[in-house]
């Protein structure tokens, strides 16, 4: 991944997350894989982890340790209702920003002559 992709989902992985979350409950891992499968296969797994601590704390998600039949027990997560918020303003800035972006990459609108009265 290019420096600059890096930079990019820096700045966009909280609203990734919550998206993935938005679909069902998932923990760290699977959260992880799930964005790998998707082509963030350079994502690390502690990034995810240290984010989903992050909005744990700000109350975008709910977490609960679920049993495990493979080891100790596992932190599950889950969209809170300000988490759905949250995810539906950055929806709301991703539109925005893609529409912005793609009228830059289209070029300036052709200037128009004025008629002389």
């Amino acid at each position: 991944m290019s420096k600059q992709a890096t930079e990019m989902l820096k700045g966009t992985l909280e609203g990734i997350v919550l998206a993935v979350l938005s679909g069902r409950p998932a923990y760290g891992y699977e959260i992880t894989a799930s964005l790998r499968d998707q082509g963030f296969a350079e994502l690390a797994e502690g990034t995810v982890y240290a984010l989903l601590v992050r909005i744990e704390r700000r109350g975008l998600v709910d977490a609960e340790q679920v049993p495990s039949g493979k080891g100790p027990p596992r932190k599950v997560y889950s969209l809170s209702a300000k988490g759905r918020e949250q995810l539906d303003e950055f929806w709301t800035t991703w539109s925005f920003l893609a529409q912005r972006l793609r009228a830059l990459r289209q070029g300036p609108p052709p200037k128009r002559e004025r008629m002389s009265e």
